[in-house]
C-alpha cells in the first residue's frame, strides 16, 4: 500500500512537470513559428544552405543549378538534409535559377519551407533543456526556468528562425549531453541495486561488479555516440565536445565506484568503461559516414568520380575519395582568415561585442519619416551579461560543494568556447554564432546559481518558518531575474524578427552603437 501511494504521488508530480514543460515549449514554438516566412528572400547564409538543402533533396548532393554541376561545400550534409526536409514538405523557390516546386504536404511561402526545420530544432532544444535541467537540479521549477531563459534568448531565437546550421549543432550536442546524464543515472541505479542485493565491491574480478548482460549495457551512452555523430555531421566543431563528454563518463564512473567502496575506482573504471567508450566512438563514426549516403550512393557529387577530377589523387574507392574531399575541406578551414565586417573574437562573444546583422532594410511605412527593419543575431543582453558572473559563481559553488553538476556544466562550456581562443591566435575568421552549442550550458550555469540562491546547500534549519522565509526570498529574487530577462527580450524582440520600426526606435536599441551597427 505504501509503495502504491508513493508511485501515485510520483506519477502526479511527473504529470505536473510535463504540463509545466508543455507551457514553456508552447511559448518557444509560438515565438519561433509566428511570422516565420518574413522577411522575404534568403537572408545572410541562407543563400548557401537553402540552395544546398534543395540540391540534397533533389539530387542527393549539394548542387549548383546555375552552372549545372556539383557544389563544393566545406560543411557535412546533415544540417542541410534537415533544412531540405522542410523544403520537401512545404515547397522551395529560387528566383535566380527560376526553380519553383510545391510542397509534398502543403504549399506555403518558400521561406517557411527552408526555415521550418530550424524552428523545430530550436523548439526541441528548449524541450530538452527543460527536462535535462529538471533531472540535474531535481526541480521542475528550475528546469522550466532553464527552458524559458533559452526560449527568451534573442541569439537562440534568431538561429531558430533562419536556415543556418548552428541550431542543429546546438540540438545534437545538447541531446548527447542529456543522453549521458541519463546514462549516469542508470549506471548509479545499477550499482545501488547490486549493493542492495549483497554485492561485495571489494571482491576481485566480475564478482565485485554488478551483473552484466545486454539489459545492463550502457545504452544511453551508445545513444550519445550516435548523437555526437549527428552533431559532427552538421559541423566538425562538434568534435571539441567528444573528449569532454568522454571525461565526464570516466569521472562519473569513478565517482560511483568510489561511493560504492571499490578499492581501485580509477583502474576499474578505465578497464570497465573504455571498451564501451570505444564502441560509442565507432557508432559516432558510422553515423557520421552514413549521413554522406547521398554522396556515396551517387557518382555526381564533388570529388566523387576520379574521371571528372584528374590529377586530384582520387581513385575508384568512394571512401578514399570521401577522405580526399575532407582533406580539401580541412585545408579550406585552415586558410579561412579573410576579414569580414561582422567577424568577432571569442572574448567578445559573451559580452555581445560584435553581433551579426542577418538582414537590414529601410523600406516600408512605419508612420515616421524614416524606418528600419533588422534581424540582428544578438543575445538578450541581460541574460548574456549574466553568463560571466554566473560561471564564476558556478566554479566557486562547485568547488565548495564538490558538485558534479557544476563540473559537468563548466567542462561543457569550456569545450564549446575555449578551442576558439586557440584558433584566434592564428587570426582565423570567426563569428559569434560559433558559440551556439555552448549556449544551453551557459543558461544552465545561470540556473544553477539561481538554485543556490533559492536553496543554499547546508542551510541551517533552525526553524521550518525561517527556512521557508529564506526559500521564499530566494524564489522572489530568481523570479524577478527571469521576469527582467523576459522584459529585456520583449524590448529587443523587434530586431530579432525584423519588425519595421521608426528609425529612432531602432537606434534606441543599438546600445553599443559602435559595435552593434
Amino acid at each position: 500500500m505504501v509503495r502504491r501511494r508513493l508511485a501515485t504521488v510520483e506519477a502526479g508530480l511527473n504529470l505536473h512537470s510535463w504540463l509545466a514543460t508543455g507551457v514553456v515549449v508552447a511559448i518557444a514554438a509560438i515565438l519561433r513559428l509566428l511570422g516565420l516566412s518574413g522577411p522575404k528572400g534568403k537572408i545572410f547564409d541562407e543563400t548557401y544552405y537553402a540552395k544546398d538543402a534543395y540540391g540534397l533533396i533533389d539530387k542527393g548532393v549539394e548542387w549548383n543549378y546555375k552552372d549545372n554541376g556539383p557544389s563544393y561545400v566545406v560543411h557535412p550534409p546533415l544540417g542541410k538534409w534537415l533544412i531540405g526536409l522542410g523544403e520537401w514538405a512545404f515547397g522551395y523557390q529560387d528566383a535566380e535559377t527560376k526553380i519553383s516546386v510545391p510542397g509534398h504536404l502543403m504549399t506555403t511561402a518558400p521561406e517557411f519551407g527552408w526555415r521550418f526545420s530550424a524552428a523545430v530544432a530550436g523548439t526541441l532544444s528548449v524541450l530538452l533543456l527543460v527536462r535535462i535541467g529538471r533531472r540535474m537540479f531535481r526541480s521542475t521549477a528550475l528546469g522550466c526556468a532553464a527552458g524559458l531563459l533559452l526560449a527568451l534568448d534573442g541569439f537562440h531565437l534568431v538561429l531558430s528562425r533562419t536556415a543556418l546550421l548552428d541550431i542543429f549543432l546546438l540540438l545534437f550536442v545538447l541531446a548527447a549531453f542529456g543522453a549521458l546524464v541519463l546514462d549516469r543515472d542508470a549506471r548509479r541505479r545499477r550499482w545501488a541495486g547490486a549493493l542492495e542485493a549483497g554485492l561485495d565491491p571489494g571482491a576481485p574480478g566480475p564478482a565485485g561488479r554488478p551483473a552484466g548482460g545486454w539489459r545492463n549495457w550502457p545504452w544511453w551512452r551508445l545513444v550519445a555516440g550516435v548523437l555526437l555523430g549527428c552533431a559532427c555531421a552538421v559541423k566538425w566543431s562538434a568534435l571539441y565536445f567528444v573528449p569532454a563528454f568522454a571525461l565526464l563518463v570516466i569521472f562519473w564512473e569513478v565517482g560511483v565506484r568510489r561511493s560504492a567502496g571499490v578499492r581501485r575506482p580509477w583502474r576499474d573504471a578505465l578497464l570497465d568503461e573504455l571498451p564501451w567508450l570505444l564502441l560509442a566512438g565507432v557508432l559516432m563514426v558510422v553515423t557520421y559516414v552514413a549521413t554522406w549516403s547521398g554522396w556515396l550512393l551517387t557518382d555526381v557529387g564533388y570529388y566523387r568520380d576520379a574521371a571528372r577530377y584528374p590529377n586530384s589523387g582520387l581513385s575508384d574507392n568512394p571512401l578514399w575519395n570521401l577522405f580526399k574531399y575532407h582533406q580539401a575541406a580541412f585545408d579550406f578551414h585552415k586558410q579561412l582568415d579573410d576579414p569580414h565586417k561582422y567577424q568577432s573574437w571569442p572574448w567578445q562573444w559573451l559580452l555581445l561585442g560584435r553581433p551579426v546583422a542577418f538582414y537590414w532594410s529601410g523600406a516600408g511605412s512605419c508612420g515616421a519619416p524614416t524606418c528600419a527593419s533588422e534581424i540582428l543575431l544578438l543575445g538578450t543582453p541581460l541574460l548574456w551579461w549574466s553568463f560571466l558572473p554566473a560561471l564564476a559563481g558556478l566554479a566557486w559553488l562547485g568547488v565548495a560543494r564538490r558538485d558534479w553538476r557544476a563540473g559537468a556544466i563548466l567542462l561543457t562550456v569550456a569545450a564549446g568556447l575555449l578551442p576558439w581562443f586557440w584558433f584566434a591566435l592564428d587570426g582565423r575568421t570567426m563569428f559569434s554564432f560559433y558559440a551556439a552549442p555552448a549556449l544551453p550550458f551557459l543558461v544552465l550555469s545561470v540556473v544553477y546559481v539561481l538554485g543556490a540562491i533559492i536553496s543554499p546547500a547546508g542551510e541551517s534549519a533552525a526553524s521550518a518558518e525561517q527556512g521557508y522565509d529564506r526559500r521564499l526570498f530566494g524564489g522572489v529574487i530568481a523570479g524577478a531575474y527571469v521576469l527582467l530577462v523576459a522584459l529585456c527580450f520583449a524590448y529587443f524582440y523587434p530586431i530579432f524578427v525584423g519588425q519595421l520600426l521608426p528609425y529612432d526606435g531602432w537606434s534606441a536599441r543599438m546600445w553599443l552603437d559602435g559595435r552593434w551597427i
